[in-house]
């Protein structure tokens, strides 16, 4: 099984990158891990609304047929860490690759979230896109050390 996340735009501050790094590597331990960054449609020059659209675009290029789309939106499904786990070990044994998807500044094109396998969310409230990607990254790296019974979930 192959777990990507890709996201929009980069990490212009340098606060998140670090801890996105470390899970990272932590992660290789227990699953092929890639990060995919997008550049943001923003800013170019289009029309407000058309900055969804081409990031849509641009993420639904990068689906592989074996993806469970999983897209993080407000809106979306609130899962614990066990539930997420669960999800994870679902995808394992249906030979499913994992493609968590965070959109830009102005969120996700409803293309993408129609596409996804689920859509989820990891607050209610609304979180600065870098350190979302931080919050998911470490509960994937979680999700893998419950499926393994390893005490770090504790």
């Amino acid at each position: 099984m192959k777990v990507r996340l890709l996201s929009i735009g980069k990490d212009r501050s340098g606060l998140f990158e670090p801890a996105v790094q470390e899970y990272a590597r932590r992660l290789e331990h227990y699953t092929r891990f890639e990060l995919l960054e997008l550049n943001e449609a923003s800013g170019r020059k289009l029309k407000p609304g058309e900055a969804k659209s081409a990031e849509a675009a641009a993420i639904l290029g990068k689906r592989k047929p074996q993806d469970w789309i999983v897209a993080l939106d407000e809106r979306g499904t609130l899962l614990d860490s066990v539930e997420l786990a669960r999800y994870v070990a679902k995808a394992q044994t249906g030979s499913k690759d994992l493609l968590f998807v965070i959109g830009g500044d102005e969120g996700l094109d409803d293309s993408v979230r129609g596409a996804a396998h689920q859509v989820m969310s990891l607050s209610r409230m609304t979180l600065p896109h870098r350190l979302a990607r931080v919050v998911l990254i470490e509960q994937l790296y979680r999700a893998f050390t419950i499926l393994k019974g390893e005490p770090y979930h504790k």
